[in-house]
């Protein structure tokens, strides 16, 4: 019987408000642990990864329409 390993990050799917996607986006599960806030603060997390993400690409970041759990 195989063991399942703890995972250490949840995945989410994005939608932005101009109609493009981004998938599994990883987000640390420690932010899911309690439940007042979860949404905003995983919403702030996705946030900060795409600040990086528009700093390197030089293309705005995108404003996030939707939040749904990836099913993987």
């Amino acid at each position: 019987m195989k063991r399942r390993t703890q995972s250490s990050f949840v995945f989410f799917d994005v939608t932005y408000t101009d109609g493009s996607r981004s998938s599994n986006r990883k987000v640390p599960s420690s932010l899911l642990e309690g439940m007042d806030g979860v949404a905003a603060a995983v919403e702030a997390a996705i946030e900060t990864q795409d600040r990086k993400i528009a700093l390197a690409s030089g293309r705005p970041q995108g404003v996030i329409k939707s939040l749904t759990r990836s099913r993987t």
